[in-house]
């Protein structure tokens, strides 16, 4: 079950958020972020657990390829 809840952010962090994740992703991604420190789950567990979460590793695998390529367009 999810709660609704009310944040105040900066607004420059608020921007990044929407400019990196998206709008509709913010929760999920504050989520992910928090629930390890929270939550009492065993870190190996957790660990264990992630590759099995084919959205979360899709969603990985995104970030991974979207990061590369600004890796790439980086100016040297």
């Amino acid at each position: 079950m999810h709660k609704r809840m009310t944040i105040t952010l900066d607004e420059a962090v608020y921007e990044g958020l929407h400019r990196m994740v998206g709008k509709r992703r913010i929760s999920r991604f504050i989520e992910d972020r928090v629930k390890p420190c929270v939550v009492d789950v065993p870190f190996d567990e957790g660990c264990r657990a992630m590759p099995a979460d084919r959205a979360r590793e899709a969603e990985a695998q995104e970030w991974r390829n979207a990061l590369a390529g600004d890796v790439t367009d980086e100016t040297r």
